[in-house]
């Protein structure tokens, strides 16, 4: 299996006062940690790639782990996440895919196993693609005051043999989220969606 070669990693953490109406009492804090690999497929069709999952496991744990530090390192506060992924030009998309299993369960298991699926996007684009990182709330899929993205991007990545692996979590609702939908304090069935 092909070694996880790092380039460089960066690390984004908002807080978010008000979007226009009144300042909230706490701040909602999202934060994203981008880390950029060589493809070890670039270039070139190779038809299994799944093993590739297996060595970014651990890369998946310790970027979930720093999120959670980004957000102040207790876990139960964080309570939304997302994944992502952008493919140099000479990569594909499905190199992007490999990233679902490392990425997501290693959030789920930072978190306390959480229970919702992991929301998720992949692109492939150049240098300096931007990327909107979907966002739900980590326990049920149908609150819709996670409902959210964070875009995020890296100035000289990815190059084209390279691949940009996303992580994204969040603390709390939307700052003036007020569209109704279930609410954080009425999930209840415990299967990952309400």
């Amino acid at each position: 299996m092909p070694e996880v070669k790092i380039r460089k990693q960066v690390r984004i953490v908002e807080e978010i006062f008000h979007e226009g109406g009144p300042v909230a009492a706490t701040p909602r804090r999202r934060a994203a940690i981008v880390t950029v690999i060589e493809n070890p497929y670039a270039g070139r069709y190779v038809e299994d790639i799944a093993p590739f999952m297996e060595d970014l496991k651990p890369l998946g744990v310790a970027m979930a782990k720093e999120l959670v530090v980004a957000l102040g390192g207790d876990p139960a506060v964080v309570d939304g996440y997302g994944k992502g992924a952008i493919v140099g030009a000479a990569g594909e998309i499905e190199h992007g895919a490999l990233w679902h299993v490392p990425g997501g369960y290693a959030m789920r298991e930072a978190l306390g196993d959480a229970l919702a699926i992991v929301p998720s996007t992949k692109k492939v684009g150049g240098p300096g693609t931007r990327l909107d990182v979907p966002v739900t709330h980590s326990n049920a899929s149908y609150v819709r005051s996670h409902f959210d993205a964070m875009e995020v991007g890296v100035s000289d990545a990815p190059k084209a043999d390279e691949i940009a692996l996303v992580l994204v979590m969040t603390c709390g609702p939307r700052v003036h989220a007020r569209v109704g939908g279930l609410a954080a304090s009425d999930i209840s069935k415990g299967d990952g969606l309400r």
